[in-house]
This record gives C-alpha cells, structure tokens and sequence, in this order.
C-alpha cells in the first residue's frame, strides 16, 4: 500500500495531546486551537530545523565547561579537592561505590551525549534529505525524549548532597561552575528536542511544501 501523509488528506497533530486535528487548508502556516486541550495547532513547527540547530550548537558548547569545570567541592576535616564528572566517577569507583558511578556516568556523560548525537543526526537527515528509514528516525526521537527525563539526575544527586551534608568544619559540599554549565547543558538539549519536528521526517517520503 502507497505511503499516504495524514497532512495531504487535510489533517495534522496537536504537539500538547497527540490529537488528530483537520485542518481547513493544507498549509505551512494554518494555525488554530486543538479542540481536545485548546493549544495552539500548527502544520508545521515554525522555523523548526534553524531554531534546533541553535539550541543544540548551544549545548554543544557548554557541553566543554560542564566537562572541564568542576561539578562539586568536597572539604572533608578541612580537606579535599575540587571534582569533574569523569574524575567523581573514577573517584567513586575507586571507592568501590559502582552502582553511584554507573548512575552517574549514565546520566551526566552517557544521556548529554546520546541526545546531542542523536539530535544531530536527525537534523542532518533532515537538512539534506538523506535517504534514511523514517520509521527509524522517528525511533530516534522517541528514544532522546525517553532519555531526556533522565537528565536532570545528577543535578538532584548534587543537590541532595549540598542539602544533606553539612557538619560545618567537619564536612561540606559545594557546587561548582561545572554544575551550572551542565544544567545548562540539559535545558538547551530540552529547548533542542521541543523545537524539534518529527513531522518533518516524514515529509521526506511526501513532500508537501519546502522548509
């Protein structure tokens, strides 16, 4: 059976719900209100592929701070050093701690960089029409907002820690400039991955207008 697009046939999704709305023209700029959940419907998101390419080459680069600064300070019995993420992964491997290195890792080293990677091949895809299986695309995407809601965990650990342990000029903890970066390494890949339009994938295979 022929590959039928949903907008030739003069419908097209909400972004908040997922509803299938009909659309009074087939047109890049027809916007109207969802009658599920009232949002603001769109064809196509505006502008999606130069807004994505911003907020990812944006956590692209704060990508090198939240790498090369340190994340937290730990001064123990007036001790103690400054930590990276990759030197409080080893540290806590050192350490015998493996489950915490291994959450750690996953969620500050391992999710930035599957999102970034897999973001920039969709846009590249995308970008030059690449003759790529769209099923598998859209997988992709499904896949970095999946790992996306993980993001943020190593944040919460740190925030825990400061929190929790503060025994004065016995223990403390501090957040570093590398925190800060990271965190804002998160929101750009989150802005990237909204920005985003899977549908634009799928207009590869029946093109309706160009972006």
């Amino acid at each position: 059976m022929a590959y039928q697009q949903a907008l030739s046939q003069g419908f097209t999704s909400c972004d908040e719900c997922q509803r299938l709305v009909r659309v009074a023209e087939v047109t890049k700029r027809q916007v109207q209100r969802c009658p599920c959940c009232h949002s603001v419907v769109t064809v196509r998101k505006s502008k999606s592929l130069s807004r994505t390419w911003a907020w990812l080459l944006t956590g692209l680069i704060l990508l090198i701070p939240a790498n090369m600064l340190p994340v937290m300070e730990v001064i123990y019995l007036g001790s103690g050093s400054p930590d990276t993420i990759m030197s409080g992964v080893l540290h806590l491997v050192e350490a015998g701690m493996y489950p915490i290195a291994f959450v750690v890792f996953i969620a500050s080293v391992f999710v930035p960089v599957v999102k970034l990677v897999g973001l920039v091949v969709l846009l590249v895809v995308v970008q030059w029409k690449l003759p790529i299986s769209a099923r598998q695309c859209t997988t992709l995407y499904r896949m970095i907002e999946f790992i996306g809601r993980w993001s943020m965990l190593d944040l919460f650990m740190i925030s825990i820690l400061v929190t929790l342990v503060d025994l004065g000029s016995i223990a403390s903890i501090t957040a570093g400039a590398g925190a800060t970066a990271f965190a804002s390494v998160v929101v750009a890949t989150m802005f990237a991955a909204k920005t985003f339009d899977p549908r634009l994938i799928w207009d590869l295979r029946a093109p309706i207008y160009e972006q």
